[in-house]
């Protein structure tokens, strides 16, 4: 089967689906996804997103992003990130995602429209600034973004339908060739594709990814040359639910120890500062095993209220209570796993790729924002600032074409 299209994206993750929100409505658009539209890691984010709350805090983000780095970010991305994180996050409530608000500023219309909501904090940042949604923000804002898509007539969404290569004339991506559950094979032509397919979860034995998100963009990217960047740069969660049985691990979010939730070794001794940086507070964790002898180590609630956790941390709540733990008392077991890919195929600011009409957003790309380690809750703002930049790109350079070609 053959189909013409505008362009062509794959993956229906935030990346994916902010792409396809941002392009114009006169842009026939295919999105392509391996699974169901809801099986997407963006649905899994817990902590929260990220935002610039008022000037006076942008020196603090960016230094905070910049170490949790090691400084090895692309200064330039992560500006434009912060810069454009107010927008995103205006945007995002007019597609009707609900961030929890402060109960007493409820009423008011404040100057600065975030001070109505609530904020809270996550390890290596010097302050409150990640909105959330209890601890389900990323089904949240991707739930809200795939209403919004499904409802536009110019996109159709292609569900179990895997990529299986790119299609290259004359040097330039021209669309993509996939193949569906039954073993169909299609070629899906476009002026324009965006890679936007997720991690590489699926390659490692315990991660909080699901499990058919294998590097496909990567692997396809390699066989054709496409510059790559940063490949070894994978970021280990220091707090997944430990379990015996295999399969995805189930993620404790880190802003339940933002709110002060502690580590503790086999005697119940706290032995580090679980604040630090992801890598940091995982090496500290695995040390502690290794002293030990043993194959988690304990998080403790005891320190959060009660209220708190069953309004903020409902999910996690409840997923503990069906393993055996009620987080309100018990101590819980916990263990690193690997969560994110800081690596990819390398673009440039406009989320271009080395290859002409071919661009790459979200967990698949490597835009340089997070460096060597992701600061927390950054990443689903990363991936949609980058998505929208790749949707302007492309439409300004379709549209003037279209322009030239007309005189």
């Amino acid at each position: 089967m053959d189909r013409q299209t505008d362009v062509v994206i794959v993956g229906t993750g935030a990346a994916g689906l902010f792409a396809a929100l941002s392009l114009p409505r006169d842009k026939e658009i295919i999105i392509i996804t391996k699974k169901d539209a809801e099986s997407s890691d963006s649905f899994l984010a817990q902590g929260g997103i990220c935002v610039l709350r008022d000037e006076s805090d942008y020196d603090s983000y960016f230094e905070d992003t910049m170490r949790a780095g090691h400084y090895e970010n692309r200064k330039e991305s992560v500006d434009i990130m912060i810069r454009s994180s107010r927008e995103i996050i205006k945007e995002l409530i007019g597609y009707g995602v609900r961030f929890a608000r402060r109960p007493e500023k409820e009423a008011e219309e404040p100057e600065n429209f975030l001070d109505s909501y609530a904020f809270t904090r996550e390890g290596a940042h010097s302050k409150p600034r990640i909105l959330f949604h209890e601890d389900v923000t990323g089904k949240e804002i991707t739930g809200k973004l795939l209403e919004q898509v499904r409802s536009l007539e110019n996109v159709t969404i292609m569900e179990y339908t895997t990529m299986t290569d790119i299609i290259v004339e004359d040097g330039r991506c021209a669309g993509i060739t996939a193949e569906d559950e039954q073993g169909n094979t299609m070629r899906l032509w476009a002026p324009d594709t965006i890679l936007a397919s997720g991690g590489i979860g699926g390659l490692y034995e315990h991660s909080t990814n699901y499990p058919h998100l294998t590097g496909d963009a990567v692997r396809i990217a390699k066989q054709h040359g496409i510059r790559l960047e940063h490949l070894d740069y994978v970021q280990i969660h220091p707090t997944t639910l430990y379990s015996k049985k295999p399969g995805r691990r189930f993620l404790i979010s880190e802003s339940v120890r933002g709110e002060g939730a502690i580590l503790l070794d086999k005697n119940g001794r706290r032995f580090t500062d679980e604040l630090q940086p992801r890598d940091v507070v995982t090496a500290a964790i695995r040390k502690q095993m290794e002293k030990d002898g043993t194959d988690h180590v304990w998080l403790s609630m005891e320190r959060i209220d009660k209220d708190t956790i069953l309004r903020h941390f409902p999910n996690i709540y409840e997923h503990c209570l069906e393993e055996g733990y009620d987080v309100t008392r018990d101590w819980i077991p916990v263990v690193p796993a690997q969560h994110y890919f800081m690596g990819g195929i390398w673009v440039d600011s406009d989320s271009r790729t080395s290859m002409e009409h071919l661009f790459a957003a979200g967990e698949t790309s490597c835009n340089g924002v997070h460096g060597a380690n992701r600061l927390a809750s950054n990443s689903l703002l990363e991936s949609m600032v980058f998505a929208r930049r790749a949707a302007q790109k492309i439409t300004a350079d379709q549209d003037g074409q279209h322009s030239s070609t007309v005189q």
